[in-house]
């Protein structure tokens, strides 16, 4: 939840939110999962109500990732 929470973009009000909060708003939404032999693909609603929060959120994991 800490690595969630220093991803989320400082210009928003979810960067100083309470882990319920981020949980409900960000980890708790509908997505479509597609597995194949060599990848995990995951689909989300591209006008959910915290679409651009979660793809910035999601960017910055990524690159931080090995």
């Amino acid at each position: 939840m800490w690595k969630l929470r220093q991803a989320i973009p400082a210009t928003t009000a979810l960067r100083n939110a309470e882990s319920a909060t981020l949980r409900a708003r960000l980890i708790k939404v509908a997505a479509r999962v597609v597995e194949t032999a060599s990848s995990i693909r995951i689909a989300f609603a591209s006008a959910g109500p915290g679409a651009a929060i979660f793809k910035a959120a999601a960017i910055t994991l990524r690159m931080a990732s090995p």
